[in-house]
Parts: C-alpha cells; structure tokens; sequence
C-alpha cells in the first residue's frame, strides 16, 4: 500500500506546487497589506458603512476588517472551499474513476493487492495532498507575518485550516462517492461542483433572509467557520464535517469493492433490465420440469 500511496502523491505533486505556493504567495501578499488596512482603520471603517450588507453576506459575513480574523475571513477564507474546492472535487472524482476511463485499471488490480489495498492508499494519498496544500499555505502565512502586524500565533492560524480541511474532504469524499454512482468523472465532478457552490450560496443568502436558515442548517458550508475559527475552533462542527466525509469514503469503498471495472471510458447508467422490460414487456416465467 504504501508504493500506492508514493505514486498517487507523484500524480498530486504539480498540484501540490501550484496550489500550494500560488496561494501562500496570495497569503504573503494579504499579510503585507494590512498595514495599511491598520494605519487607516478609521478611514476604512467609515468606508464599509456604506457597502451594502449583500456585499459581506458572500463573505463571511463579517464587517470588522480591522481585526486579524475579520481581515483574513473577508480576504481570504470566505471564498477558500470553492477555490481549493475546485482541486478537492477533481481529486475525489478522478481518485479511482480516472484509470477506469483511462484503461488502466485492469492493469492496476492485475498487481498483488486488494481493491481495499488500493482505495486506503489512494485516499490516504489525497489526505496528505490536501493537508500539503493548506501546510503550505499556513506556512505562507506564518512567514508572512515577520514583516507584518499582522500578529497570529501558531496553533491559532492552524484552526481556520482545520476548518477549511474538514469542508474539503466533505466535498472531495463526495465526488469519490459521485464518481462510484455515476457513468464518468466528468459528471461527478460537475455534481459536486454545482452542490458545493449551491451550498456556499444557501449559506450566504441565509444571513440576508431568516427565512432559509432552515434551509441553511443542512447546508455544509454552514459549518465551515472560516478566520472566525482563529479565536477559537468549533469542534462539534469540525468533527461532524469530518463524520459526513467518512460516511461518504466508507459507502465508496463499499461500492468499488462490488463495482464491475471498466476496461475503458465512460460508463452508462446500468439500468438493462429496466430498459428491457420497457421494451420487450416482463420476462417471460420458466416452466418447472
């Protein structure tokens, strides 16, 4: 399992790099300017009375830009789990289905291990991808700092992370799931794509309307705490987001270890018996001999 893991990280290695140090250097960058955000604090307050409130629905719905977690969620952590998101919800649909469509497979399972050998060590492999991607970014922060005022400690700018790891691993364990149901990766990757920016609308929309927190309540990103987690982490959220996730990677595995493998690309829908009995009436009953 582990050579399954060294080459899934192989395949995650340009992603790690680019989303990795693209986004720290953005971080680097955040922590720079709130000097100037600081040294006009009264300037810029008096200018955010007159934004309308829509405006800081979509981002966390935070006001306070002069405090470092009001900063960082308005600036950075609102729009993150659709940002990274992106390389979440790829990663996930393509963990497995990829090789199916690419006809390689086959040639994988022929190998002496299991499909559970093979699921563990590529999940395990998209974990360490994704936590490689924010520790980069984290550290972006971390460095950052030394020339800003911008003052956070250590384990206070890791929470936001945990926050933004959870949400990720809901939205990438879904599009595993996805990817197991659905004909293509290509589909599953739109559906959860679509259902995590759905998810990101209901729940800025319900700080503006009352009337869809309801609504809201079972919406992920509900539970995503954003910079808001730097004074303090909210662990039932964060381990329920996690559960969620687990839910989903466990109802995975359980499907591709029945899944018929393709030998190359995309699948149906697997409904022949349905369509046959539309269109040759029920199958006719054997005679007992």
């Amino acid at each position: 399992m582990l050579t399954v893991i060294l080459h899934t990280m192989r395949r995650f290695r340009g992603q790690i790099i680019g989303w990795g140090i693209g986004l720290a250097l953005y971080a680097a960058f955040l922590s720079s300017f709130y000097d100037t955000i600081a040294k006009q604090s009264e300037q810029f307050e008096k200018l955010l009375q007159n934004y309308p409130q829509e405006i800081f629905a979509f981002f966390g719905g935070t006001t306070n830009l002069v405090t470092p977690e009001g900063y960082l969620t308005l600036e950075f952590f609102s729009y993150m789990p659709i940002i990274i998101g992106i390389f979440a919800v790829l990663a996930g649909s393509g963990l497995l289905a990829s090789d199916e469509e690419n006809g390689t497979m086959d040639l994988v399972l022929a190998h002496p291990i299991s499909r559970s050998g093979l699921f563990l060590g590529r999940l395990l492999a998209l974990l360490v991808a994704t936590m490689a991607i924010l520790a980069v970014n984290w550290l972006g922060f971390l460095v950052a700092m030394n020339w800003s005022s911008l003052d956070i400690g250590l384990v206070e700018m890791a929470r936001p992370f945990l926050s933004l790891f959870a949400i990720l691993m809901l939205f990438g364990s879904l599009a595993l799931f996805l990817s197991m149901v659905l004909p293509s990766r290509r589909s599953a990757a739109m559906i959860s794509g679509v259902l995590m920016v759905a998810s990101f609308f209901i729940t800025s929309l319900a700080r503006l309307d009352k009337s869809l927190e309801d609504i809201a309540r079972l919406s992920p990103m509900n539970y995503y705490q954003s910079g808001e987690a730097i004074k303090v982490l909210n662990n039932d959220w964060f381990l329920g987001l996690l559960a969620a996730a687990g839910v989903f990677v466990l109802a995975s595995w359980w499907l591709f270890q029945r899944r018929d493998i393709r030998v190359g690309g995309e699948g149906g829908w697997r409904l022949p018996s349905f369509t046959s009995r539309l269109r040759f009436g029920p199958f006719p009953k054997t005679r007992a001999t």
